[in-house]
């Protein structure tokens, strides 16, 4: 029998721990081949780089005040539709396809508060995603202080979602809710997740590929009644989606101009790219930030809890959404997955070492000691 090393963070062996050495070796090699496809950020596109200053802030944050102005609009009583219909003519937007208005949930709900009360409730919702992956890390891990590191580890990769200025946009509002939603999702608990993931959906479209996640997650697991749960989720979003398609043909025009489409294929290293971007690691440089995001999801594969595997998929969803649909200037999709991206790294130090110990053949035996009695 084998028995594998203390760990030195986490309160189990991780996932690496008991595989055999040719497996080990393999998932060395994969995780090596990860780290230099990282790389690729260093020649993936980026935004332009805002400004900062206040006089810029139109040109710097156009879609957030995009978003602002139509929430003052429907405030005063306005209808949503043509309101946005209108300010997106004047912001030179494009009016067709019918996605390319966003759902009218989160102008309805800020219209009716003040803006105070909008950031209030935005701190709420990002008090209670922290609290919710407090409640995970503490099994995980078996002392108090690396359990601090991994929420120190998902406060920066929330940073971007606690910004005052940017309480209209919707990617920050769907990016907690899924984080919030991946956190309380247990076996046999999955109501309040898929609760959380259908008000992500009505918030932000990009949020359905995430549903479709936890629904196939749950298919594969045998979760029947789960499974079922989350396609419920997604058939009143289809029902929803039907009805603003609707609403949208009512107020658009046929020379209004249209979407140059999402088809940007610009790689996995874009998505590597908007990690860096929306997360702390736009403090370091990026030929170190872009291998840690290699590091964050080689840390989710280690953690060996069914909720590692569904984060693990949701974000390759997004890698392939990105790296395939995005446009350089549809990198905030990114924001709908990485907020609990960096706890990711908590992991590895134990994940890095068990891969190591049993890829060299450094386990230890265990002597199995039988008494016969005749």
């Amino acid at each position: 029998m084998i028995r594998a090393a203390k760990p030195w963070w986490t309160a189990q062996p991780t996932r690496f721990a008991g595989l055999s050495r040719g497996r080990a070796r393999a998932a060395l090699g994969l995780l090596l081949l990860l780290l230099a496809a990282c790389l690729l950020a260093l020649r993936a596109p980026s935004p332009p780089p805002a400004s900062g200053e206040p006089a810029n802030r139109a040109e710097d944050q156009a879609d957030v005040v995009l978003y602002q102005t139509i929430v003052e609009q429907v405030r005063h009583g306005g209808d949503y539709y043509a309101i946005t219909a209108a300010a997106l003519r004047s912001g030179n937007y494009p009016l067709r396809p019918f996605v390319t208005f966003r759902l009218p949930t989160l102008a309805a709900i800020q219209s009716r508060l003040p803006d105070r009360g909008s950031e209030a409730l935005l701190y709420a919702l990002a008090a209670a995603v922290a609290l919710a992956w407090w409640a995970r890390f503490v099994p995980a891990f078996g002392r108090g202080p690396p359990r601090m590191v991994a929420l120190l580890l998902l406060g920066a990769g929330m940073l971007v979602f606690v910004q005052r200025e940017l309480i209209w946009f919707h990617e920050i509002w769907a990016g907690l809710l899924i984080a919030l939603s991946l956190a309380l999702r247990r076996p046999g608990r999955w109501v309040e997740a898929a609760a959380f993931g259908l008000a992500a959906m009505l918030v932000r479209e990009t949020a359905a590929l995430y549903v479709g996640v936890m629904a196939a997650a749950a298919w594969i697991e045998g979760e029947r009644r789960e499974a079922l749960g989350w396609a419920f989720a997604l058939a009143v979003f289809a029902i929803v989606v039907a009805a603003h398609a609707h609403a949208v043909a009512q107020v658009v025009r046929p020379l209004d101009p249209g979407s140059p489409g999402w088809a940007g294929m610009l790689g996995f290293g874009f998505f590597v790219r908007t990690m860096t971007i929306t997360t702390a690691l736009s403090l370091p440089p990026l030929w170190l930030a872009a291998p840690l995001v290699g590091m964050a999801l080689f840390g989710w594969a280690a953690w060996a809890e069914p909720l590692a595997g569904r984060a693990l998929a949701t974000f390759a969803a997004y890698a392939i959404l990105l790296g395939v649909a995005g446009r350089v200037d549809t990198f905030y999709w990114g924001l709908l997955v990485a907020g609990p991206l960096l706890a990711g790294l908590a992991f590895a130090p134990d994940g890095l070492r068990d891969l190591l110990r049993t890829a060299a053949g450094e386990r230890r035996r265990r002597i199995t000691i039988t008494r016969v009695v005749r």
